[in-house]
């Protein structure tokens, strides 16, 4: 019965495969293409940015040397002056320091510095309200990190945060030297910089707040563009695992009620920007701070959201677009105050300036300006010549100024107490004046108010007579001006394409009525004196008439999607609230069907706002009739807010001409190939760690029938058997698995075993929650498992085959370049060709056993000591790597020539361990990318956290004992179990913390050679006794006759 398996592994074609594992291979492909084919082609959104232009120069800092920094040899620092506006490079208004990304060049700052200079000199320089508001130019400052690949190492980043603080330190000194500063000097000088980080540069931002040369309050505003606040973008290094753990601990600890009173991060505003999906570099819900700080510090908004921005932008453009650089210097200008040592406004005022620059205005936490204010305006109207509205009509003007006078359109507010959901509204195509304009239209919140004989009316800003009369019969009413309360929408036509197109916005007010509560009317005054094309629409309604709640769950929507018909006389703007629609994971189809307006022609065409709470994301659509939403929510992987409770789901907002009074259909349908695309970005490191789960039941079977028969089949047989047995049952149990994770994570005890597992303290808020598996704790999601379980095998499939063509053709190649070893048969000879193979990688050929082990024990060594002292480990794994690659072809060598079981039993186990290694490359690949870098800018100082020996020793010895053509004995004692559990236990940890914690797998997979090293120590050449002798001098002597014969002996 031996001898016939023993023939059977002979005959058999490692390239011959069942029809299961041919279909399994073609199913993968299949999904895998769409899924491909979805993330370049479906769901796209617009691109609108337009292109920036500037004329830089850069000033060096030579004195900023080692006296300064110890990295002064390897970064550098600049001073951004623009041409034809900035003169000289002495420092003389408010520094900003650029921090570039992942790869990124200190040039990346060129369009944002540009445009602050133009802004100062063209706006503000002759403005003399802003220079005594404390208006300055910027010196924007920038670093050279020569293009460091920051997001592959960890070190790098506490290094380059490390550097950067030194950088603030000497920045803020240049403004106490008289010979480098043109400031004013009646200024205080600065005591804190501005930052501006892009990508991994806003993460280094928040580090340098928690490194121990960081100076107090040196740093108080921090704005980011597309960085990866909320994890980090790959977990192949455990360093920066580790930082980003701390960094964010420290953040979310800064802000808990137990750091109350002594919060470090008290006067710190941090913003962060995000591109949306365009950005294919990082996931945008990345760029979330909702797990990080309160909205009283920070917020997240997207490009898409800001006003005259209104586009999504890719991971480099949100460095150059034109719309978003010229909103963003704005936002800077807003915070920034010369007169105060910080150079900027106080924390509060900071944020809410932010809020008021960035968000749409909409948002709850947008403070109302005007109600702080004293009345503005003295509006006198006349009983017998002033019409006033009745409650609860609507006022609709299609044209201005035709009754040739200033006329004032007054609409009460409905007395209290009001209906839930109560509001006003009101939208127009002309911009609303302030006092000092002399424009067309004007909005005012009055309250009747005859001023008190100690309230002098010259109090007022303007005395506004609307009814050209001044006689007793009128009434008098305060007002405050709303211009500083109006939302900018994207003006929306029957001609228009996409919000971001360059024509002027419509101008939006809309007031919940509890906020005006204080006010009886709300006057819409008509300036202009002459005919004027434009347009008016307010009202007032309430949530039962304006608002629509959708009740469906997520499987009725995926089956039968939605659909909502809203009545003909419904508000001009109505919402529908899905709160089911949070996650990022789908995409959607919407339709709007609307009826012509026949009665009237439209003053403006329907327009759609899509929005999230949580983060601040909005998207309109212009001239709508449908488009495709998508939102980035609900993440995988992503830890949960601050504020903790659930999300309030997707919002749209429709406004519609309401005097057509025809009815609009919406409709959403789920974009099934339109979702596939969302897996590439959110689960990108599912596929280096799921496949590592698939290698590993393939040797775990390999072994197990090894141990059993003798016979060590090849990985396409085993990977044949494990699709009829094992991968099934370990996909399915997966399944359940995560499913029941997913309802139990907000337990008690799923916490505290978490917690555990992972290192992290138990808290209120379990900020490891969605670590597991595929990171998120809905179990609608299960079908991923069984999904990524077909992708995972079928990839694989296709890398045992690219394996096999590899090997095979350098097999080929060696024949053809050694013709005289196709004649030697005995395996005695063979044993020296494969050893001759292997030493082209090390050294000449050497001839004795003895000799071959002295220099392998030396190979060995010196390795090591590299390993130690100079070089990464990942170096060292990739030319294990490469040795293994050649171990392997002089086995295929080796059992082509010979054709013996023992011979095949060989190939196959160093086939299937090549495998097993080159899907553990990727891992160590990032880092000594790095290292590379570092060397090609001459830094050679090591990684401190990339020389520990145990990290490959394992790799080492199995790699070198493979060599000498020497197989693994076979275990057919209890220890065998050891073995089949280890491989086990690599599965399952894969699947489980693969994701989130991919280095790890690195160290199981050494800990696994380690371990089939010390079974390879019972039997063979690299035995206990043999190496006895060797020592003892009796190690000269050749080897005895046919190297092969240990193969598939059992150990005693």
């Amino acid at each position: 019965m031996s001898d016939q398996l023993h023939k059977l592994a002979r005959l058999r074609s490692p390239w011959r495969c069942s029809f299961l594992t041919l279909a399994t291979s073609i199913s993968a492909i299949v999904i895998l293409l769409t899924v491909i084919h979805s993330f370049l082609n479906r769901q796209q959104d617009p691109k609108g940015c337009a292109m920036s232009y500037m004329r830089p120069r850069f000033d060096p800092f030579p004195d900023f040397d080692t006296e300064h920094t110890r990295f002064a040899s390897k970064y550098s620092l600049y001073l951004y002056r623009e041409g034809g506006i900035d003169n000289g490079s002495k420092v003389r208004g408010i520094p900003v320091l650029f921090i570039p990304g992942n790869a990124g060049s200190y040039k990346q700052v060129r369009p944002i510095a540009a445009e602050a200079a133009t802004y100062f000199h063209d706006a503000l320089r002759e403005d003399m309200a802003s220079i005594r508001d404390g208006k300055r130019p910027l010196d924007f400052f920038t670093v050279d990190f020569n293009e460091e690949l920051i997001a592959f190492h960890g070190q790098t980043l506490l290094d380059q945060a490390e550097y950067l603080n030194e950088a603030v330190a000497y920045i803020l000194a240049l403004y106490h030297n008289p010979h480098r500063s043109a400031r004013d000097p009646g200024l205080p000088d600065p005591k804190s910089v501005i930052i501006l980080g892009h990508s991994m540069g806003g993460v280094v931002a928040r580090t340098m707040l928690r490194m121990s040369n960081y100076q107090e309050h040196t740093i108080n505003t921090i704005l980011t563009l597309s960085a990866p606040h909320a994890r980090p973008p790959i977990s192949f290094d455990a360093a920066m695992v580790s930082t980003y753990h701390d960094i964010n601990t420290y953040w979310r600890e800064s802000f808990s009620g137990s750091a109350a009173g002594r919060n470090p991060l008290d006067d710190v505003t941090l913003v962060s920007v995000a591109g949306g999906g365009l950005d294919t570099m990082i996931p945008s819900e990345y760029t979330s701070l909702t797990s990080l700080v309160p909205d009283t510090h920070g917020f997240t908004v997207f490009t898409s959201s800001i006003p005259n921005v209104w586009t999504g932008m890719d991971h480099l453009a949100i460095m150059w677009c034109d719309q978003f650089r010229k909103a963003l210097i704005k936002a800077i200008y807003d915070v920034i105050d010369v007169r105060r040592p910080s150079q900027t406004r106080s924390q509060p005022e900071r944020i809410r300036a932010l809020r008021k620059r960035l968000l749409t205005g909409m948002e709850p936490v947008v403070e109302r300006g005007l109600l702080e204010q004293e009345p503005t305006t003295y509006l006198t109207l006349e009983h017998s010549s002033t019409g006033i509205m009745s409650h609860g009509q609507r006022l609709v003007l299609r044209s201005l100024g035709d009754t040739g006078a200033t006329k004032a359109h007054v609409m009460p507010i409905p007395a209290q107490p009001f209906t839930e959901g109560s509001k006003f509204t009101l939208l127009t195509d002309q911009t609303l004046d302030s006092e000092e304009d002399d424009g067309t239209l004007s909005v005012l919140l009055c309250s009747v108010f005859p001023p008190p004989s100690a309230f002098p009316v010259l109090s007022y800003a303007i005395n506004l007579d609307a009814s050209n009369s001044n006689n007793a019969g009128s009434t008098r009413l305060a007002c405050k001006n709303a211009v500083n309360d109006v939302s900018l929408l994207p003006a929306s036509t029957n001609t228009s394409a996409n919000a971001f197109d360059k024509v002027k916005p419509f101008s939006y007010l809309q007031y919940e009525l509890p906020s005006i509560a204080d006010y009886q009317f709300v006057a819409v005054v008509e300036k202009a004196k002459d005919l004027t094309p434009g347009w008016v629409v307010a009202e007032f309604s309430n949530a039962a008439e304006s608002s629509t709640q959708v009740s469906k769950g997520h499987h009725q929507i995926l089956i039968s999607g939605m659909k909502v018909k809203l009545p003909a006389d419904r508000p001009m703007m109505t919402e529908l609230k899905i709160p089911e629609i949070h996650s990022t994971m789908f995409a959607y189809s919407l339709q709007v069907k609307r009826k012509e307006c026949k009665k009237y022609e439209e003053s403006f065409a329907p327009l759609l706002r899509q929005y999230i709470a949580e983060p601040y994301e909005s998207k309109y659509f212009v001239n709508t009739k449908g488009g495709n939403i998508n939102v980035h929510g609900l993440s995988p992987f992503m830890p949960p807010p601050l504020a903790g409770g659930p999300t309030d789901g997707l919002s749209l907002q429709l406004w519609t001409d309401p005097t057509c009074n025809s009815t609009v259909e919406v409709s959403l349908q789920v974009d099934v190939l339109g979702s596939a695309g969302k897996l590439v970005m959110r689960y990108r490191t599912v596929f280096a760690a799921f496949p590592l789960l698939v290698v590993a039941l393939v040797l775990r079977k390999q072994f197990k029938v090894y141990d059993t028969t003798g016979v060590f089949m090849s990985f396409t047989q085993s990977m044949d058997q494990c699709i009829r047995s094992s991968i099934p049952a370990i996909w399915v149990a997966l399944t359940f698995f995560a499913v029941a994770v997913s309802k139990s994570s907000h337990s008690v005890w799923t916490r505290h075993l978490l917690s555990t597992s992972t290192g992290t303290s138990e808290q209120a808020i379990d900020f490891t929650v969605n670590d597991l598996m595929l990171g998120t704790s809905d179990p609608f999601f299960w079908f991923l498992v069984p999904l990524f379980a077909i992708i995972s095998v079928g990839i694989c499939i296709v890398m045992n085959y690219v394996v096999l063509m590899l090997t095979h053709v350098f097999a080929l190649i060696t024949a053809h370049t050694r013709p005289g070893t196709q004649r030697l048969a005995d395996g005695y000879v063979k044993h020296h060709i494969s050893q001759y193979l292997m030493s082209n990688i090390v050294s000449s050929t050497t001839q004795s056993y003895g000799g071959a082990m002295n220099q392998r024990l030396f190979t060995t060594g010196m390795l090591l000591l590299l390993v130690v002292t100079v070089i990464p480990y990942q170096f060292a794994y990739l030319v294990l790597c490469t040795r293994q690659i050649f171990t392997c072809v002089g086995s295929l060598r080796g059992a082509q020539e010979t054709q013996s079981a023992a011979s095949y039993n060989f190939y196959n186990y160093t086939h299937s361990m090549l495998i097993l290694m080159l899907w553990i490359l990727p891992i160590n690949m990032p880092v000594l990318v790095v290292w590379i870098h570092n060397l090609t800018v001459h830094w050679w100082t090591p990684f401190s956290t990339h020389h520990n020996l145990l990290s490959v020793l394992g790799y080492i010895l199995l790699v070198e004992v493979m060599s000498t053509n020497s197989m693994i004995p076979r275990v057919t004692s209890r220890i065998r179990f050891l073995t089949n559990t280890l491989m086990f236990a690599l599965a399952l940890y894969a699947a489980v913390y693969g994701v989130t914690y991919a280095y790890r797998m690195h160290y199981l997979v050494n800990a696994l050679c380690f371990w089939l090293f010390v079974i390879h120590l019972s039997n063979g050449p690299y035995s206990l006794a043999n190496m006895a002798k060797f020592f003892s001098g009796s190690g000269s002597t050749s080897p005895p006759p046919g190297g092969h014969s240990s193969h598939g002996k059992k150990r005693p």
